[in-house]
């Protein structure tokens, strides 16, 4: 059961998507932690797909995977770097995964006979989920993010199973509504009708916001906040102003300006209790540096989930990125990074010269054939000319690769991903994975979640990491071919990193007196990466560019 009196805070987005519901659950979530309560949170897709983990990057930001292996939304990445808590897929849902379960239930019958309706049994599952996340964490306060804007018809299950949860403990169940106030450029004037149609969007679904969170380009005035509170049901002290920052880690010290969770205290009826002066100045010194670091380090990103029509997402290596800034902002620097596609060094190698602008290289995650002779290319530049590299996952099958045909000789090494023909597959698939491919199972197939791996003495690795063994993050159905592996270290190519059992190549690098930093790994270190705490291999990486720059 869950904790007696445990919270639920749901929160919804109101008039557009992408309002930062994530980012708000994530500080929310981080203001009552600092006051003593302890914090879980989930997060709603409704979307039918059972996880994200088939869904490309561009359509839906980067695929996070949590450390059970499960395949989640990048705001689940956010939860954990806010909170720092390790998350389950418990903390996940999607309209997939529940309408599945309730399936399968009946088949097992389960509902002993019953009638199986979508009202009430689907609200059900998603209200026995909820309360199972708040029991597995013995959670205080549970916040839920609704995904998608209210009056979606996607959306209409979810906010039936908070109303019922509402009902079933009218005093435990808090809705928070993060809706977007524009200011036309022609018209000059902040405008808060789209908001209060939102409101009444929601009230039609029998729900009542006790928090408004005003997203908008600049900070409320007098005159809005009575206008919503008139029109939307709110007093005028839970309509939170939440104008746009310069960084997202900003929004905590805002809300808490704004009193936000002693309000939430108040309406939730716990004790609010002082904050954790320790903790909350470790946080303000974070972001200080996140302001403050003016010295520079240009990052170059190399990959092909860039474009989406005519704009740039890069929030499809968005744990990336942010693993990149703490460690930047750890070493007092300030990471300028740049997106280069792959596709353009195989139209115009020419451009490989420009990398020399660069303090560093990073080559992220990817699958498929598109662009990886571009990344090839890069990654023999960044080599030749002691550029400090850093490769994750596919970028370490690609390290290989050029090492192959460059230095053992093997021009037509390659990975079964791509050239299965080939002749000489340094990168093929894991044994495990054969028959899966064979009968096209994809979803939620791959070598998935924590996995431990032995370092080797004296490696930059293990001076890295300050330990012999580490548990990293996976996402993976190839792997370093262990037939070229006693080729390879012959011919410089160190694998400094193993599976406990030895048969699988966890990190590859180039000792110090070849190259300054030039190492890859087949995990994602970047989904351990915290604000606090950065990932020790980004840390080493920014060094090297430092020393670089």
């Amino acid at each position: 059961m869950a904790k007696e009196n445990t919270k639920y805070i749901f929160v919804v987005g109101g008039v557009i998507s992408g309002v930062g519901k994530g980012i708000t659950s994530s500080s929310i979530g981080l203001i009552l932690k600092n006051r003593g309560l302890n914090v879980t949170a989930i997060k709603i897709d409704p979307y039918i797909n059972v996880d994200a983990g088939t869904m490309n990057p561009t359509e839906h930001g980067e695929v996070f995977v949590l450390g059970d292996g499960d395949e989640t939304d990048q705001d689940m990445g956010n939860y954990e770097r806010f909170l720092d808590v390790n998350l389950t897929r418990t903390n996940y849902m999607t309209t997939g995964r529940v309408y599945q379960a309730v399936i399968e239930k009946e088949r097992n019958l389960e509902y002993k006979g019953k009638c199986v309706q979508v009202v009430p049994h689907i609200p059900m599952e998603i209200v026995g989920r909820i309360k199972k996340a708040a029991t597995d964490a013995k959670a205080d306060v549970v916040m839920i993010e609704i995904g998608g804007t209210v009056g979606e018809y996607e959306n209409i299950l979810y906010l039936e199973a908070a109303r019922m949860l509402k009902i079933e403990n009218p005093h435990d169940v808090i809705f928070v509504m993060v809706s977007y106030l524009p200011t036309p450029s022609k018209v000059g004037e902040m405008k808060t009708k789209p908001t209060q149609h939102a409101s009444r969007l929601l009230n039609g679904s029998g729900i009542q916001a006790d928090i408004l969170i005003a997203r908008a380009d600049t900070p409320l005035d007098e005159k809005r906040k009575e206008k919503l509170a008139m029109f939307c049901n709110i007093p005028m002290d839970r309509i939170i102003s939440a104008p746009d920052v310069d960084s997202v880690y900003d929004i905590p010290l805002n809300f808490e300006k704004e009193k936000l969770s002693e309000k939430l205290c108040e309406i939730m009826g716990v004790a609010c209790k002082k904050p954790d002066e320790k903790n909350w100045l470790a946080w303000k010194n974070f972001t200080k540096k996140v302001h403050k670091n003016k010295d520079t380090l240009k990052i170059a990103m190399i990959g092909k989930y860039f474009e989406t029509g005519d704009f740039v997402l890069s929030d499809s290596y968005l744990s990336v990125i942010e693993a990149v800034k703490y460690s930047a902002y750890a070493q007092n620097k300030k990471p300028v990074i740049s997106w280069l596609n792959s596709t353009d060094f195989e139209k115009s190698p020419v451009k490989l010269k420009e990398l020399k602008n660069y303090d560093g290289i990073i080559v992220p995650g990817g699958f498929g054939s598109r662009g990886i002779e571009g990344i090839i290319s890069v990654i023999k530049f960044a080599r030749e000319n002691k550029i400090p590299y850093f490769g994750l996952c596919y970028g370490m099958q690609l390290l290989v690769i050029e090492y192959s045909r460059n230095i053992l000789g093997l021009k037509d090494a390659n990975t079964a991903e791509v050239n299965p023909s080939s002749k000489n597959l340094v990168v093929d698939v894991m044994e495990d994975q054969k028959e899966l491919l064979k009968k096209n199972v994809y979803g939620g197939s791959m070598r998935l979640g924590s996995y431990n791996a032995v370092l080797a003495k004296g490696s930059i690795a293990e001076n890295s990491y300050g330990k012999k063994e580490i548990i990293e993050r996976h996402r993976h159905r190839y792997e370093v071919n262990n037939f070229y592996v006693e080729e390879l270290e012959k011919k410089g190519l160190v694998f400094s990193g193993k599976s406990p059992n030895g048969k699988l190549m966890e990190i590859a690098e180039l000792p110090k007196k070849v190259h300054p930093f030039f190492l890859a790994v087949q995990f994602h270190p970047e989904f351990l990466a915290r604000p606090l705490t950065p990932h020790p291999l980004f840390t080493a990486f920014i060094k090297a560019c430092i020393k670089n720059k």
